[in-house]
């Protein structure tokens, strides 16, 4: 992106003088605030890519192919919208969470959508979900001490992100190194993207942030509940309160370009 001096001095005189100082404050004030919503405008529209091979799961206009759980223990009544070729989700009023679900089941697979978070705001990208939100979660905790790529059983038993022969040490070394790898590619302020693979009836997980592997998870067992093999895709707004504190006031996640690539 352009300086600042760069900027002013690539547009008209007129913008120019505004900006340099040769017309009212008041004036001035509005026209760097015209610029910035130009530039904010800018940087939401710069296309994304669709890796080759995937086929689009978010028509880009409406919410066709998905539905909100009426029975996530998250909220069941979160909001979620489709705004200038983007799902956006928030909470209002706060505390209200909640799961978009994939009409669609899917076995093996991969993943992949370009997310633009605001900090301090809790989401996860449920994989092979029921309805009720039971699910292998790829944690996207953007807040502080969050973790983001690292995998969860949501409602779901048994499933560990570490070996449980770790010593606590040894978990919070771990821990502390996959938080270094996804900042060090982290754009903040920016869109980044997600792509996840989840194969065989014992789940194996891979998850890269911006192209960088976070996370290879491969599970001791099948702990889905009642040993499923398929489920749905799920995007998650974690449930707040004061106690929890999992989302920021006026705080959104915004998804696009979601894509699926299924696997034998």
């Amino acid at each position: 992106m352009q300086g600042c001096a760069e900027y002013i001095y690539s547009e008209p005189k007129c913008i120019q003088e505004f900006l340099l100082g040769k017309e009212d404050l008041m004036r001035r004030v509005f026209l760097i605030l015209l610029l910035l919503s130009l530039v904010v405008a800018s940087l939401w529209a710069q296309p994304g890519r669709i890796p080759e091979g995937f086929t689009p799961i978010f028509n880009g206009k409406d919410l066709t192919g998905w539905h909100i759980s009426r029975t996530s223990h998250h909220g069941t009544t979160p909001e979620f919208r489709v705004v200038h070729g983007l799902i956006v989700g928030t909470q209002n009023p706060r505390g209200k969470g909640g799961l978009l679900l994939t009409d669609k089941k899917y076995r093996n697979f991969e993943i992949y959508m370009e997310v633009w978070p605001d900090w301090g705001c809790d989401s996860g990208l449920f994989l092979r979900s029921t309805e009720a939100g039971e699910a292998y979660q790829v944690m996207l905790d953007y807040l502080p001490g969050g973790n983001m790529g690292g995998i969860y059983g949501e409602r779901i038993q048994g499933v560990s992100l570490f070996p449980a022969s770790l010593t606590a040490e040894e978990r919070a070394i771990r821990m502390k190194k996959m938080n270094e790898a996804w900042q060090k590619v982290w754009k903040r302020e920016s869109w980044n993207s997600i792509r996840a693979r989840m194969v065989g009836e014992v789940p194996h997980i891979m998850v890269w942030i911006n192209d960088e592997l976070i996370t290879d998870f491969k599970d001791t067992a099948n702990h889905a509940v009642g040993g499923a093999v398929e489920g749905m895709i799920g995007l998650q707004m974690h449930y707040t309160d004061e106690k929890t504190n999992r989302w920021v006031d006026g705080g959104f996640w915004r998804w696009r370009n979601i894509a699926i690539k299924e696997l034998p």
